[in-house]
């Protein structure tokens, strides 16, 4: 639906926002009371969170059809800041990152819109969306920092003034914004959060605002605004009757006669490397889903979680361990990974239609699959012998971060030459992160990953000359939770320098691999085993369907489909493949690049119809 706007009304009646349009002789208005009202009428928000970056824009319409035949009438959205201002001062709003085509498809199939445009999202997203630049400032990120207030201040000189005509009463469909998300989980700088408002309301947001906490008494007053009048809600995945209680004696200590929401109601999990993947009953899930309805409004986190394209994947924390996520972020959802509807989401439909009849219902688009086997390796290239192709060196005396280099993600390789003064040398790599792999004259030594960089190496080499060392390091990607946000590791690569004996090497060259542009790959050079190498397969297609590329055979990299990263693949499981949306592929002949890292390749590639896993034995972290 299409609002029109005549003139814009903004005004606050005891202690409650409403915002409306004229629309005729009409007004189309949502107003947040004892209960949340949609043109004076009571509405209950049923809505699912897309988030648009992690879906190509192809299928945009395939998941928010699927949402609103489902009988739900919101999305909701984050917005990362990391990839709308990867660099500092640089914007890119276009291609999977257009959020306005997004909410208009959005309102041309009659859905509204949940927006978190906080800076902090989490969302199981590389450094939870803050872009990584911000390391290298003078600043306390998630706090009331001048420079940091600067820095949001600037990010929403241009993100803001592109959400605003598609407010409720400009004529879009956005009912509410996000100031902060989770805040009461990471600080309680109440400074900060109104600040956040404040900006959000001086570029011309007028919609009513919300924070989401975790719904117990600590977070909930940490984190919220809700003695300035925002709207607080809640995050969980259960006990729906127990957590909208806590949030209710939190509104009565208040006096606020607010509707209970759950803004992210957990509906699965995100994986992470060695772990086994998460699974949940759909029929539970449809009686959990009940209950919340049953005294409040709904976001189902996730309705279609979708992919971790390139190196976007996020990570968790335990303790000096950090635990990498998947590129996939299937997140078990409504809706798989590529989108087609799954038993959660039917069985849902059969609650909804049992205990809802009111919300329409329709018959869920589903995409379809292709398989090609024993597609046959065109060409191959170590990278060592085309690394000047991609990358060019940046000389130092001491090795530099990834973030002194300017560089957000990916990998980044040093290299320096050494004498050997013994037959045996000792190297240490000291405050490295994340995965660290040593070659000495283009030989493999070792891999060493998180805690174990550091540990002693000991070189067999000729004494009395002089050794080329290469190290690869992998940022596998940024805490996305918690207080290791703040943590030195999270800066990426090696942090202090490398040791040889007791005394730190001189004179680096640095390569940024961040693979922004596999094209210059030059694959006319040479290959050798056990090194880092590049592989590219080549397939004629007549017809463009999803598909899947089963890497079993292979051992640790990424992969480029047309030049793009679809993401990163590794052996440790649980998932073994990577998905290919339609839209990344081609008429005619597709090129797909695999960069592998530990040697393990195969002649052949596979494109199949679904997702391949690795059963893993024991819990989850």
């Amino acid at each position: 639906m299409t609002f029109h706007a005549k003139y814009i009304i903004l005004t606050y009646v005891n202690d409650y926002k409403k915002c409306y349009v004229k629309e005729g002789n009409g007004l189309a208005r949502f107003e947040i009371k004892e209960e949340f009202y949609l043109n004076q009428q009571p509405f209950k928000i049923l809505s699912g969170a897309i988030h648009y970056f992690r879906i190509q824009p192809d299928d945009w319409y395939h998941s928010l059809y699927n949402l609103k035949a489902l009988g739900f009438n919101t999305v909701e959205t984050y917005i990362p800041w990391n990839v709308h201002e990867p660099q500092k001062g640089q914007f890119c709003f276009e291609g999977i990152l257009d959020l306005e085509k997004f909410l208009q498809i959005a309102q041309d199939l009659g859905l509204y819109a949940l927006l978190r445009p906080s800076p902090y999202i989490c969302a199981e997203w590389e450094f939870g969306g803050l872009p990584a630049w911000l390391l290298e400032e003078d600043m306390r990120i998630r706090s009331s920092d001048p420079a940091y207030f600067a820095a949001v201040a600037n990010y929403y000189d241009e993100l803001l003034p592109r959400l605003v005509p598609h407010l409720l009463e400009n004529g879009g469909n956005i009912l509410m914004m996000q100031v902060e998300n989770e805040y009461g989980s990471y600080g309680e700088d109440k400074e900060y959060l109104r600040a956040v408002r404040d900006m959000m309301l001086e570029r011309g947001v007028t919609c009513p605002l919300f924070t989401s906490d975790g719904p117990w008494r600590g977070t909930l007053r940490a984190g919220t605004l809700i003695e300035d009048d925002v709207l607080v809600t809640g995050n969980f995945g259960s006990k729906a009757a127990y957590n909208f209680a806590n949030l209710q004696a939190f509104f009565d200590e208040h006096d606020k006669k607010w509707p209970l929401m759950c803004m992210e109601f957990w509906d699965g999990w995100f994986n992470r490397w060695k772990e086994p993947t998460v699974t949940r009953d759909p029929e539970e899930l449809a009686e959990a889903v009940h209950e919340v309805l049953q005294q409040g409004s709904i976001n189902l986190y996730m309705f279609h979680g979708g992919t971790n394209f390139g190196f976007m994947n996020g990570c968790s924390a335990r303790g000096s361990i950090d635990l990498p996520q998947v590129t996939s972020y299937d997140y078990e959802a409504l809706l798989d990974e590529q989108g087609n509807p799954t038993p959660k989401y039917f069985a849902i439909q059969r609650m909804l239609k049992k205990y809802y009849p009111e919300y329409p219902q329709r018959e869920p688009l589903v995409k379809e699959t292709f398989e090609l086997k024993n597609i046959p390796l065109s060409e191959k290239v170590s990278l060592f012998e085309t690394l000047e192709d991609i990358a060019q060196p940046i000389e130092s005396l001491y090795p530099m971060k990834m973030e002194e280099l300017g560089q957000n993600v990916g990998y980044l390789l040093y290299r320096t030459q050494a004498e050997w003064d013994a037959d045996e040398e000792r190297i240490r790599v000291i405050d490295g992160r994340d995965r660290m792999q040593l070659f000495v004259d283009g030989n493999f030594i070792t891999t060493q990953y998180q805690t174990e960089i550091g540990q002693d190496i000991f070189v067999a080499a000729e004494k009395g000359t002089n050794h080329t060392i290469d190290i690869l390091m992998e940022n596998m990607g940024r805490v996305n939770y918690g207080h290791k946000l703040l943590a030195d590791t999270q800066h990426k690569g090696i942090r202090t320098g490398v040791c040889k004996d007791l005394h730190f090497m001189l004179h680096w060259k640095q390569y940024v691999l961040d693979f922004k542009h596999p094209e210059k790959i030059d694959f006319t050079k040479e290959w050798h085993e056990k090194q880092p190498a590049f592989y590219a397969f080549d397939v004629e297609l007549k017809a463009l369907k999803d598909t899947y590329i089963d890497l079993t055979h292979f051992g640790k990299g990424i992969v480029f489909v047309n030049g793009v990263n679809i993401g990163r693949f590794w052996d440790v499981g649980p998932t073994l493949s990577l998905y290919i949306p339609h839209g990344l592929l081609r008429i005619g002949n597709n090129r797909i690049i695999i960069f592998e890292t530990e040697g393990k390749y195969s002649k052949f590639i596979h494109l199949v119809h679904k997702p391949t896993f690795k059963t893993i034995k024991g819990v989850n972290l």
